[in-house]
């Protein structure tokens, strides 16, 4: 009887976390601020159409990156199926060839980028991919 008490409570906590999560994501995705260090991307599915989300903009060794540090991140399947991408940034809207990153280049992008402990809660301690911005 005691177990099936703990596993209903921590059950609803769990359920609770998953809601905080969701509703952070969800407000974060529709109130994103686009000034500062954010820029608008434009990922282009199969089909060509343009999907824009404004993200964080990363710099490490003159290079431009953005994480896919959300589960929401069909932004990021969309640049690895079709690696073209337009960003949006203080104006100007260049065009760039997108490259996933790993090895080495991820460790030294994400020390140099890290997120704080209450933002990785908030978001559901989502796995963590960089891509690179290359000029065409």
């Amino acid at each position: 009887m005691k177990a099936a008490k703990i596993a209903k409570i921590v059950a609803i906590v769990m359920l609770i976390y998953v809601g905080i999560v969701v509703l952070f994501e969800s407000l974060l995705g529709f109130f994103q601020p686009e000034a500062g260090a954010t820029m608008l991307i434009t990922s282009y599915d199969e089909a060509g159409n343009g999907h824009d989300r404004v993200v964080a903009r990363l710099e490490s060794n003159g290079s431009i990156y953005v994480a896919a540090n959300h589960w929401p991140r069909a932004w990021y399947r969309e640049a690895l199926d079709n690696p073209r991408m337009s960003v949006s940034f203080e104006g100007d809207t260049t065009e760039y060839r997108v490259s996933p990153v790993e090895g080495a280049e991820h460790e030294r992008v994400d020390n140099e980028n890290s997120l704080g402990l209450v933002f990785r809660i908030l978001t559901g301690f989502p796995p963590r991919y960089f891509v690179r911005l290359d000029p065409n």
